[in-house]
This record gives structure tokens, sequence and C-alpha cells, in this order.
């Protein structure tokens, strides 16, 4: 049976205002005080937008509004459809003066810290009317859909996402140089086997993981690589390290100032690749904003790789560093 499509022409723009401050607001008191009008005219808004899409979008509770799967699917939809709406329109309306545009970006805490703040305030030098809202959560999945531009710790798998490889990880150990002076002369597995082991936790993996990859690829032999300490992200793993104790196994990319100031050092040249890299991954609806394209444009020309080493766009299911 072919679906029939809703025609534009008939779009319910006041019944999908009224959604989006409802559950914006949690209630529908508040909701109808915010759009100034009576809350009988909001309920009829958002029942009609209902019956005309055939399901629930809110689960009416006794004191409280939950959205469906629905309600979650739609919202962040006509969040960002009301925001170009609106957007469009202040430009239009302010031709002759910058109109400021926030984006909201999502970056490993890791990679937002290390790399990516200390050079922001150049984008937003040369782009003074784009403001940016940082955002570093810890977990597993793809960003959420009320973010505009995502940085993303993963592996390459198939999504509707487009994503643009800024590099690929590289891991290798890092310790403070006393450490490494301590246990000059000594072979990889012993070095390994008399320092304490320093953990980051990669989505649901184990945590020894990449420690346990290194061990085998290597042919070490027994090596308890399961004692140590784990931390939720690169950064804080190397902040310990830095402190004097533990081999930290991290993105030598992401660390490479530090090595270079000579406070970490490579004791041995071994490196892991696990196939995982930093994309940066944009909703294929979101290339045709201004703002957007310039943000993804300047992230790339910082961290990608050069024109001659560029891999393809690929489309990806993504965890976050």
């Amino acid at each position: 049976m072919e679906r029939v499509r809703i025609d534009r022409r008939w779009l319910p723009l006041n019944a999908l205002r009224a959604f989006e401050a409802v559950a914006k607001h949690g209630s529908f008191t508040s909701a109808a005080n915010a759009l100034l009008i009576s809350q009988s005219a909001l309920s009829r808004h958002v029942i009609s937008l209902e019956k005309l899409i055939g399901v629930q979008l809110f689960e009416r509770r006794p004191h409280a509004l939950v959205l469906t799967a629905a309600g979650q699917h739609l919202l962040p939809v006509v969040t960002k459809a009301l925001d170009r709406l609106e957007y469009s329109l202040d430009e239009i309306r302010h031709a002759s003066a910058p109109t400021l545009r926030t984006l909201r970006v999502q970056m490993p805490a890791s990679f937002a810290v290390h790399l990516a703040v200390p050079i922001l305030r150049d984008f937003r030098r040369a782009n003074s009317e784009i403001e940016i809202d940082l955002v570093s959560p810890y977990g597993v999945g793809l960003p959420p859909n009320d973010v505009d531009v995502a940085v993303v710790y993963s592996k390459p798998t198939v999504t509707d996402m487009i994503s643009d490889l800024l590099w690929p990880v590289r891991l290798g150990i890092l310790c403070h140089p006393d450490v490494a002076a301590r246990h000059a002369g000594k072979d990889l597995a012993s070095f390994i086997r008399d320092n304490e082991l320093i953990h980051v936790r990669i989505g649901d993996l184990p945590r020894h993981h990449m420690w346990a990859q290194l061990v085998r690829q290597s042919n070490l032999g027994p090596v308890n690589y399961e004692r140590g300490l784990v931390f939720d992200t690169a950064l804080l793993a190397v902040q310990y390290a830095r402190s004097g104790e533990g081999l930290a196994l991290v993105d030598l990319n992401l660390f490479r100032d530090d090595i270079a100031a000579g406070r970490l050092v490579r004791p041995y040249d071994v490196t892991l690749d696990e196939g995982y890299g930093y994309y940066l991954v944009t909703h294929p609806d979101s290339l045709s904003d201004t703002a957007i394209a310039l943000f993804r444009s300047w992230l790339i020309e910082h961290f990608g790789p050069p024109p001659s080493a560029a891999e393809p766009a690929v489309r990806l299911a993504v965890s976050n560093d």
C-alpha cells in the first residue's frame, strides 16, 4: 500500500510550535504562558497534531507529561526546523547587521580540552557571528539530535550520518621521563610488569582491553594487564601519568605536544592500531547550513589529514572517548 505523505501546504505550524513548547516546559500551563495563548487553545493544537499523525506524542500522567517514543523522535526535528526558520528570518530582517548564531558542538573531553578549546578563539575571531555551545558527554552511541556538529572517537560503521575522518588513532605507551629513566634497559615485558598500568574506559569494552591487545600483539607472554587504575577519558589518564607514576596507553597524535615538550616520553616504539579514529559527524540535512559548513570546514582544515592522505567521508556508528 502506497504511503500518503503530508502535504507541505497543510503543515500545522502552530501545532508544531505548541508541541515544542509543551515538551520544553513539561506542562500545558507553562507552555501556554510562554506562548501567550490559553491552555485550552494549546491543548487543541497538540491534540490536532496527534490526530494528524495518528499517534500520541505525550504520555499524560497524573503529575507529569512524558514524551512517547514518537514525541522523542519528533522533538529535535521540530526544534531544529524552527531554529533555522528563526535564524533565516533574522538574517533577512537584519541584513545590515551581523546575526548571532549558536552552534551546539559535541566533542570528547580529551579532544576538546587538549586540542579544540585552546584554538576555538581563532574560529570565534574569524566568525564573530557564531557562538559555540560545547558539550562533552561520556557514553556510547550516536550524538543526540540536538547537536549540530560532533567529534567522536569511533570505529567506522554504517549509519545515515556523514562523517569525515580527522585522523586514525595510533596508541602508544607514554610515561613521565623519570619513570623511563628508572627502568632504562629493561625489555618491554619487564617494563610493563614493573609499572602501574593506566586504563582508559572505552564504551562497553573490558577496562583492560587495549593493554590486553598490546600484550598479545607484542607476544609478551604472561603479563598481568588487568591491574591498575581506570579513567573515563584519555585526558585524565595522561594527567595521572604526568604526575610521575604509571604507563598510559593513549593516542600519540592527541598528546603530541606533551611529547614535544618533554612532559611525557615514549620509552618504546611499539604502537597499537585497533581501528579507531576521531571522526567529524554531521547530519546530512545540516550540510546546507552556512554556520555548520563553516565550522566543519574549519575543523577539517585544523585537524584533518593533508588532502593527499585524506580518506573519503564514510557513514558510521559511533562511541565517545
